[in-house]
């Protein structure tokens, strides 16, 4: 927008000719000898003025000012004048049929401009802009920001606000009812991780809050639901638009306009009631978080902790990716086989297996008991490009696709993220098994198990029903049916027989991929040393931090839901701590969504 263009005029602007004008003849308007003139350069400076006004050009408007009132009011209040009108009347769009005058009116020289204000409180206001004119310019004076105010008079607005919408889980128990000071909700604290909070909005919330008609002072959605949807849970502001004089009383105001409050119908989102309180409850006030996703679509079920606001290394659930990389370009075959160690030496640096251990064997048994000493090396092997390509196809460096454009620009949730280029053979490997650079959320790592659960076509994680709130990404193919059908089978030996095994379930089969993280030795720790194989003492190896990962989904023959839970600081590996609660929701789940 050029500069001095007001930006609230960018809301449902649409063209001069587009907006139907119904305003009446003007009465008490004297034509006089000006009337049927050719030329009327007083008539002409009124019709920039009002296009230069429909178009928020408020340096155009600016310029049709006669010399005294352009000494007399300034740019900046000039300006000011009309945002604040703007405010006020909430007008999204001006339009105006073509100046009649030169004449005459209360005994001074005018043109007269019939309007078409359309405003999202008050419907469309017709109604005659009267221009006294300082020869053929506009003799401005702030009654001018409005049609119908008469000099010394301002605008002012008595707002009427409708009751906060409530939002619903998908059976229609409610997330958040009742007004934003007092919201309850019948799940209790399990419904805080979706609906969010109600507070002291920032001031772009504030900004765009009186656009729509609200009071600066008006409290609004600060998280969650609350924040991405607050205009639309808040309805459409009514009142009464408000011609005030310098005096005090009810006789010093006239209404121009009344409309009345509209509230808004209810938000149902996409979240099962039983699954999201198992999963709050799961997770235990523990650092974390839980996402679970319908696996046949995407939707989102249940969302916990930081089930998608502070991404975290994923550990080895990226080997899901990893090996999709790598059966893609054909680097590694199931059959494969590795040899049985301890760890590898990868770009100048040794890369362990988990707790030391031995591991080995065939690609299939390597990815079942998670060997880095096999997927560090595929990393230089698949090379940056394709690793990044293929994780950026599952979702990485995109924000999450939860809600529409304005909602997600709203809360900005943070992307899962991948370096756009790894330089180093290290840095590869260390990509490869999930650690390093590499940053992810549990909403991101369940919607990669939902994307191998359906066939290798990864869908958007909507959260709410309503059409026109759902994120506007379509389902996208990120591996082929073949490859996809192939980590189905290498997810299903993690659980049968691999490092997963606690996250068994009876009588449904699960796949799934465990991780954990390290994220650096625990402060404090003076580590004894140990004997090394020559006898010799060796420095102890501090113990670290960990995140506790698990990923997956079930049934695995025909899959309903799509599951991933972290454990922050665990006390634990991915097998131990998360893939328990995976187990746990996974089962409550497939019985309250039969």
């Amino acid at each position: 927008m050029a500069k001095g263009r007001s930006s609230l005029t960018r809301r449902g602007r649409i063209a001069l000719h587009a907006l139907p004008l119904i305003v009446a003849a003007v009465a008490a308007f004297s034509y006089g000898a000006s009337k049927g003139s050719s030329y009327a350069p007083g008539r002409d400076a009124a019709n920039r003025f009002v296009k230069a006004w429909a178009r928020g050009d408020f340096a155009a408007m600016y310029a049709e000012l006669g010399k005294t009132s352009a000494e007399r009011y300034s740019r900046k209040r000039f300006d000011a004048a009309y945002v604040d009108a703007a405010q006020k009347a909430t007008i999204t769009a001006i339009a105006a049929k073509g100046a009649q005058g030169p004449g005459s009116y209360r005994g001074a020289r005018v043109v007269s401009v019939p309007m078409a204000i359309r405003t999202s409180a008050y419907g469309v206001i017709a109604a005659p802009l009267i221009l006294p004119l300082e020869g053929d310019s506009i003799a401005w004076s702030p009654n001018l920001v409005f049609p119908g105010l008469q000099p010394g008079q301002r605008l002012e607005r008595r707002v009427d606000l409708p009751p906060r919408a409530s939002i619903l889980t998908r059976t229609g128990a409610a997330l958040a009812s009742g007004p934003p000071a007092n919201r309850v909700s019948s799940l209790g604290e399990a419904a805080k991780a979706i609906a969010g909070q109600i507070g002291q909005p920032d001031p772009a919330s504030v900004a765009a809050q009186v656009r729509a008609g609200f009071p600066a002072t008006a409290l609004a959605g600060i998280s969650g639901l609350e924040k991405a949807f607050n205009l639309r849970l808040g309805g459409q502001p009514g009142g009464d638009l408000l011609a005030v004089g310098a005096g005090t009383g009810q006789q010093s105001q006239r209404v121009i306009a009344h409309g009345p409050a509209k509230p808004a119908p209810p938000l149902k989102t996409t979240i099962d009631p039983t699954l999201q309180i198992a999963a709050v409850r799961a997770l235990a006030g523990q650092p974390g978080g839980i996402a679970v996703l319908d696996a046949r679509d995407g939707s989102v079920r249940a969302l916990a902790g930081s089930a998608f606001s502070a991404p975290q290394p994923p550990g080895s659930t990226f080997k899901i990716v990893t090996t999709s990389a790598a059966l893609e370009a054909h680097v590694v075959r199931l059959g494969d086989r590795f040899p049985i160690v301890q760890k590898i030496a990868i770009g100048g640096r040794e890369i362990a297996n988990a707790h030391d251990e031995f591991c080995g064997g065939t690609f299939s048994q390597g990815f079942a008991h998670s060997c880095n000493s096999i997927f560090a090396p595929l990393g230089p092997k698949i090379g940056s490009d394709r690793l990044v390509a293929t994780a950026q196809r599952f979702g990485f460096n995109s924000q999450p696709a939860l809600y529409n454009a304005a909602a997600t620009a709203a809360v900005n949730p943070p992307a899962s993220t991948i370096p756009p280029q790894i330089g180093s053979d290290l840095e590869l490997g260390v990509t490869a098994i999930g650690q390093g650079k590499l940053l992810a959320t549990p909403l991101e790592m369940a919607s990669v198990a939902q994307t191998i659960a359906a066939g290798g076509v990864r869908s958007p994680t909507p959260i709410v029903s309503e059409a026109a709130l759902r994120p506007a990404a379509k389902p996208t193919r990120v591996v082929s049916p073949q490859i996809a059908a192939t980590l189905k089978q290498l997810m299903l030996g993690v659980v049968a027989y691999g490092t997963g095994t606690p996250a068994k379930l009876s009588g449904v089969k699960v796949a799934g991929k465990t991780g954990t993280a390290e994220l650096g030795p625990k402060p404090g720790q003076s580590p004894a040393p140990t004997i090394g194989p020559d006898g010799q003492p060796q420095p102890g190896k501090p113990e670290q931090i960990v995140d506790a990962w698990f990923a997956g989904f079930a049934p695995a023959n025909k899959p309903r839901l799509a599951i991933c839970v972290l454990i922050a600081d665990a006390s634990g590996d991915g097998g131990e701590v998360a893939a328990p609660i995976a187990r746990d929701l996974l089962a409550i789940g497939l019985r309250s969504s039969r």
